[in-house]
């Protein structure tokens, strides 16, 4: 019998999903630290129609970001974590976990 995921565990998915499926290939791609929600937006539903997923998703997934730290956000642009600059100029692979733990280090 399967069970549906808890919230924080859903939560936790719609993360990565954005992060590693988003966020990151946008910020490699664009190469720059900060990127516009119209960036995004073009991005998400490029990767959502390809993942055959909805934009829900994405969106939640953003906002989850935010609240982590991992992303900042100001009006329309967003940008990476300043302890994430690293990764984005080596062009290195910086999964959801590497990121989360790099911006909790104090």
């Amino acid at each position: 019998m399967l069970s549906e995921k808890g919230k924080y565990a859903a939560a936790t998915e719609n993360r990565r999903f954005v992060w590693a499926e988003i966020i990151w290939p946008l910020i490699l791609e664009i190469n720059d630290i900060t990127f516009s929600l119209k960036q995004f937006q073009e991005k998400r539903e490029k990767v959502c129609k390809e993942k055959n997923t909805t934009i829900t998703i994405a969106s939640r997934g953003l906002v989850s970001l935010v609240l982590k730290g991992i992303l900042l956000r100001e009006n329309e642009l967003y940008s990476i974590n300043y302890k994430l600059i690293p990764y984005m100029r080596l062009k290195a692979k910086c999964d959801y976990a590497t990121a989360i733990h790099e911006v909790r280090i104090k």
